[in-house]
């Protein structure tokens, strides 16, 4: 039994973010008729509106899905009912250190309520191995009464979105898809077949899941790495950015990764503590890389306040009535996501220490920062007037030369600029 087994079926994607909606997307343009369900109304409503929140779709996009009818935004569970695939893409938020994964199991339980035999459920939101069969499959069996592997199919597809990167999109990245049993998997690949240009599969759901889960912590370790190397190359007197470009010459055996202000997003600062709560909590060990990586990460936006110090006092001045100029709040370039951003960060460690603290940032909304800060544009004046000019997240957006030009003193977390006045991280 194989639940995709044609071009079109009705796709149900719980969950419409920055992983959701551009899966929601994609699946339309290939046939598919799909429910976009929310719980939130305001992204419903925008969504029924055609106005797109995620950069990586745009309104036209939207707009083109609504107009095809094969796309319903909802936050109606109803909606759902009679869905040949259903795709969990929620969140996946650490509480007081702790995997929170309480919107898997209201995505899972609402499914459950319109489980059929034939259908199929995939868990895309990233969460530690084991959560498929352990969680995910007992809920669907327990609220539908039907059972795992002989009525419906079940399996896990790490999500590898990255939002911004005008190269990798969701249709040309490889998939690793998995499922509870042969023909789970069977179901699983034949649907992501249809949305993807390659599908790569992997014996169970908990090695996908940890797939998911090697890859960010693969990137957290190696960017915790370089940041605590620039603070010592720092207070070496050594230039790290020059020995890093010195090192990516190497054309093997080496991978280019650069310091910044911290890490954000949904998940390197989550992820790999998913993977360590699930060694700790079934082995009894620390994962002591990642416990390390958080450590040095979660710090960086410390250290970047504290070299802001420094560089005040070398100007005679304090912290405390400082007009501080942060360029982005995003924690990524060219994006508007500003979850577990540093610079968010950054700005509070600043408000503490009684610094004016002003922001520029042409794609985070208002809304979502600090009512303390003030929301600017990065003019001539602005960057004028600042007595320091910070660079968190270089927004292609910025006019370089002009905050280069303007700004009487830059401290640069991303080595964007150079000049007389600029310091770099």
């Amino acid at each position: 039994m194989v639940c995709v087994n044609r071009t079109e079926t009705k796709l149900a994607v719980l969950g419409q973010g920055y992983v959701g909606l551009p899966l929601a997307m994609r699946a339309v343009q290939v046939g598919h008729d799909v429910v976009g369900f929310d719980v939130a109304p305001d992204r419903i409503k925008r969504l029924t509106a055609g106005e797109s929140y995620v950069e990586d779709i745009s309104s036209e996009i939207l707009a083109s899905a609504l107009e095809s009818k094969r796309y319903l935004p909802s936050s109606e569970p109803k909606a759902l009912a009679g869905f040949d695939v259903g795709v969990i893409t929620v969140p996946t938020p650490l509480r007081e250190g702790n995997p929170d994964l309480s919107y898997i199991e209201s995505a899972a339980s609402m499914l459950a309520r319109y489980l059929r035999p034939g259908a199929c459920v995939i868990l895309e939101s990233t969460t530690y191995p084991g959560t498929t069969e352990e969680l995910v499959g007992p809920m669907l069996e327990e609220g539908s009464g039907l059972t795992v592997g002989t009525d419906f199919h079940l399996g896990y597809s790490p999500e590898r979105i990255d939002p911004g990167n005008p190269d990798w999109a969701l249709a040309n990245t490889p998939k690793v898809v998995s499922g509870v049993d042969a023909a789970s998997l069977a179901a699983v690949q034949g649907f992501y077949d249809t949305i993807v240009e390659r599908t790569v599969p992997v014996s169970t759901p908990k090695e996908a899941e940890l797939t998911k889960l090697l890859e960010n912590t693969f990137r957290h370790v190696n960017i915790a790495l370089v940041n605590e190397l620039a603070m010592f190359a720092n207070d070496l007197g050594i230039d790290i950015w020059e020995a890093i470009d010195a090192a990516s010459t190497k054309p093997f055996g080496y991978l280019r990764f650069t310091p910044g202000p911290g890490v954000g997003g949904h998940c390197l600062p989550i992820d790999p503590s998913y993977l360590s709560w699930r060694v700790r909590r079934r082995l009894g060990h620390s994962f002591r890389f990642v416990e390390l990586a958080n450590d040095v990460n979660d710090h960086m936006p410390d250290y970047v306040v504290r070299r802001l110090v420094g560089a005040l006092n070398r100007q005679k001045k304090a912290m405390n009535g400082s007009r501080i100029l942060l360029l982005g709040l995003a924690y990524k370039k060219n994006t508007s996501d500003d979850r577990e951003s540093p610079a968010v960060v950054v700005a509070q460690r600043l408000l503490e220490l009684g610094a004016e603290v002003r922001a520029a940032d042409p794609h985070v909304i208002e809304e979502h920062v600090d009512r303390r800060v003030v929301r600017v544009d990065a003019t001539p004046e602005e960057l004028a007037a600042a007595d320091v000019v910070v660079l968190l997240t270089d927004h292609d957006a910025f006019d370089f030369d002009a905050v280069a030009g303007h700004a009487t003193y830059v401290f640069d977390t991303r080595r964007r600029l150079s000049g007389e006045h600029v310091e770099h991280l």
